[in-house]
């Protein structure tokens, strides 16, 4: 995991600059899309569906693979599946007649059968059972395809793995927040330490989160800011005694980078293996 997690900003510069040979399968401005995932597949597909409207480019929602709402007309589905073999994602394009484009970075899956278009990062795949790389990667992808420039967020990416985590792995439990986009990036975070750490982790929309969720912040723990901080939130979390945690300077993508980093180093202190966590596999498969 912290090899492939090492491996982000090239990644990211690597679909940011390749984007010809993938867009053309990608949605256009002004269509409306249905983005869709399971677990960090639907996380990254959040960050995408509201990243897409903030920019201007068409009506965009996301859903978990088996929220799918029947029914619903959309010019595109756009379904993320690092294995292309999950069950709610592969019954999705079977019983929908709307056009499909799937990302997967796993060659030969079901997957290419099924969907109407398929792009392949399969050098974004893992080893790991725990997504770090394959995520962002496809969330930059995504990200480029809406016109953004991701020089800056690979530059930040790699400042990432350079920021000391050890005090950071030691907070008892975090709370993950964030707005439209990063939203997403913050339930990331948060499942992250859930997978190798085992850890008690939540996430929320930041103006959410003092509406009950803060009355668990005390000393001790913390909670992680993705992107700017709404009006009055860190002074109310200062006055918890929680600490605040806020990479301001840093591409949100690159705050997940730091995230990713203190999943493995809080794994690795308890004694845990963060690339083989306990009841997980690397694609769910219902019979």
């Amino acid at each position: 995991m912290s090899t492939e997690i090492a491996t982000q900003p090239d990644l990211w510069r690597q679909v940011s600059e390749g984007f010809a040979q993938y867009g053309g399968a990608l949605p256009k401005a002004g269509q409306r899309v249905a983005a869709v995932g399971c677990g960090t597949s639907w996380f990254m597909a959040m960050a995408y569906a509201a990243l897409r409207e903030d920019l201007g480019q068409g009506e965009t929602d996301a859903f978990a693979g088996s929220e799918f709402p029947a029914g619903r007309t959309y010019d595109a589905i756009v379904v993320i599946s690092r294995s292309g073999t999950t069950t709610e994602v592969l019954e999705l394009i079977r019983d929908t007649d709307l056009p499909t484009v799937a990302i997967t970075a796993t060659p030969d899956s079901p997957i290419f059968e099924l969907a109407d278009e398929t792009i392949l990062l399969e050098f974004a795949d893992e080893q790991s059972v725990v997504q770090t790389r394959f995520a962002t990667t496809t969330l930059a992808l995504l990200r480029a395809s809406l016109g953004e420039d991701l020089s800056k967020a690979a530059a930040d990416a790699q400042t990432a793995l350079t920021v000391d985590v050890d005090d950071l792995a030691k907070l008892e439990q975090v709370t993950y927040v964030g707005t439209r986009w990063t939203v997403g990036l913050a339930h990331e975070a948060a499942l992250k330490q859930r997978e190798a750490a085992s850890a008690w982790t939540e996430a929320y929309p930041a103006m959410d989160y003092r509406h009950g969720p803060i009355a668990i912040a005390q000393a001790g723990r913390g909670v992680w800011i993705f992107g700017d901080a709404p009006a009055g939130l860190i002074e109310d979390v200062q006055a918890t005694g929680a600490t605040i945690v806020q990479h301001a300077d840093l591409d949100p993508m690159a705050s997940l980078v730091v995230a990713q980093r203190v999943a493995v180093a809080k794994s690795l202190a308890l004694g845990l293996n963060p690339d083989q966590p306990r009841s997980l596999t690397r694609s769910v498969i219902l019979d």
